[in-house]
């Protein structure tokens, strides 16, 4: 048996967690578990929303045979578990660890079987201990294609609606109430680089009639008043007259927040555009500004974009393969509330993500009389969601894609550095960011404040997502991966600490052309 117990600064801080482990191990080796199979793996979750219990078991699955034939997969079978273990909550007193750790073995033959939504929910209401007892949202699938995605999407399309319910716009529901990059010591940083390559250009008469500026994620509009409130100012004592030929465009994937950002930034009148787009697939929207962009500006986008996570376990290639799911009580207490069955709530859910709360309500009278009983229902399901996983082989890096254009060739150095790691692929930060770079000019930067990570071995170390903001999911960006593409198109990455606020968690990316 193997134990790899992670994030060593909180458990020194922690007598409640150092306590669970004896509990834990003593809880095993009284199980019928084969240990020689078994790896446990503690983790410390800082975000108090999150997609797992307290004790969960992730099934290893062996290899196909090769003589599988092409539609006809074999059974998947089952060669070792991963118990995993959120220390932070089996620290609370009231946690009564080895039976969570018994529910859990008990649960694992349960958690492999079934590939439909909706199987396995039709089994006895039970308690929190009933193994199986489940109501499944989706099929197994990598985490990018998962249906917290899906959530996730919908919270920004639907935010108007979400805020009406909650009487709380949405970054007020963020640590400390408001975004970390929020700043105009940063956004003064920012724009003086700006001005020494535009004098630098300005003197050797190439630089352009029009400086384009982007900002993608524009949360409520406060950092492009605060960067373009700032450009004003710094201009005016600059004397060069920039602000004049400054075209500022706003993109996000709200219209309802872009919306608001345009109100808070209409004094800037037509030095300000805003374009709903989709972040991972840019050139599309503003492609015409290829080569021409001074400055891409990000702040909290690549955090909230879809990733998958592989992991090497004894020196095998794995992907975690993720299936969303209601424990039978949250499912009860859900169906009981809304006067529903829980065969019901699989395909409501759906019917919700597909259309929205509004035509949910629209089209299902008898169940949700108004938009806002839609929205308390998705807000009831989200609440509850929880994630099952498991470790699917990846029998060759070259043929799983990260995005269209990358394959996961490019995680082997990452991934060959560390021994037994598990790290996220961040497809969808990667996408956007291989999509921004051509936007840039060849004296042009992109700067982005977000959660990265800095290395590999970080990973060894601490949890980095997935988490629940108040409707959204968060996860940390696998910052290396990113270098390492950058440098394969000429460009090159640096990370620093974000300077408002060093001890932050937030960090700051730059890249821009190689010299």
């Amino acid at each position: 048996m193997e134990i790899d117990i992670r994030a060593v600064r909180r458990l020194r801080e922690s007598a409640g967690a150092r306590a669970a482990i004896a509990p834990i191990v003593e809880a095993l080796t009284q199980s019928d578990a084969d240990l020689a199979a078994t790896r446990v793996v503690c983790d410390w979750i800082q975000y108090k929303a999150n997609f797992r219990d307290t004790v969960m078991v992730r099934p290893v699955i062996a290899p196909q045979p090769v003589n599988t034939a092409p539609g006809f997969p074999a059974p998947a079978v089952i060669e070792g578990y991963e118990l995993a273990v959120d220390l932070r909550r089996a620290a609370r007193p009231e946690t009564d660890v080895a039976a969570e750790v018994t529910a859990a073995l008990a649960d694992a033959a349960h958690v492999t079987g079934g590939t439909a939504a909706g199987d396995g929910g039709s089994g006895a209401a039970g308690g929190a201990g009933a193994p199986g007892d489940r109501v499944w949202l989706e099929p197994w699938v990598p985490g990018s294609g998962s249906c917290v995605w899906r959530f996730n999407a919908l919270y920004w399309q639907a935010l108007a609606a979400w805020e009406k319910t909650t009487g709380k716009e949405y970054e007020q529901t963020l640590p400390g109430g408001e975004s970390d990059a929020r700043n105009s010591a940063g956004a003064r940083e920012v724009i003086l680089d700006l001005f020494s390559s535009w004098d630098e250009l300005s003197s050797r008469r190439a630089l352009p009639e029009q400086l384009y500026v982007i900002e993608l994620g524009v949360g409520n509009g406060g950092q492009a008043r605060t960067w373009l409130d700032e450009f004003v100012e710094l201009d005016r004592r600059h004397g060069r007259d920039y602000y004049r030929r400054l075209h500022y465009l706003m993109g996000d994937y709200s219209a309802h927040v872009l919306d608001r950002a345009r109100q808070e930034v209409a004094h800037h009148g037509e030095h300000v555009s805003g374009l709903v787009l989709e972040a991972t697939r840019l050139s599309g929207s503003v492609g015409f500004l290829a080569g021409k962009a001074f400055l891409v500006y990000i702040s909290n986008v690549y955090d909230n974009l879809p990733s998958d996570e592989v992991a090497v376990i004894r020196g095998r290639m794995y992907l975690v393969q993720t299936r969303s799911y209601l424990a039978g009580p949250a499912a009860e207490r859900v169906a009981s509330r809304f006067g529903l069955g829980r065969a019901e709530i699989a395909q409501l859910t759906e019917r919700l993500l597909r259309i929205g709360p509004e035509l949910l309500a629209e089209s299902q009278p008898d169940k949700f009389p108004d938009t806002g009983q839609a929205v308390l229902f998705w807000q009831a399901v989200w609440e509850s969601l929880r994630q099952a996983e498991r470790y699917v082989p990846l029998e060759g890096l070259d043929t799983y894609r990260i995005t269209p254009a990358v394959t996961g060739e490019i995680l082997r150095p990452l991934l060959a550095s560390e021994g037994d790691v598990r790290m996220h692929v961040s497809n969808g930060a990667l996408s956007s960011f291989a999509d921004t770079l051509p936007l840039l000019h060849p004296f042009g930067r992109l700067v982005c404040h977000d959660l990265f990570t800095t290395s590999p071995g970080e990973y060894r170390a601490g949890f980095y997502g997935p988490g629940k903001y108040d409707g959204s999911v968060v996860n940390w960006v696998n910052g290396p991966l990113l270098q390492l593409l950058a440098s394969r198109r000429g460009f090159g990455v640096r990370f620093s600490p974000f300077t408002p606020r060093p001890a932050s968690n937030v960090k700051t990316m730059t890249a821009q052309i190689r010299d």
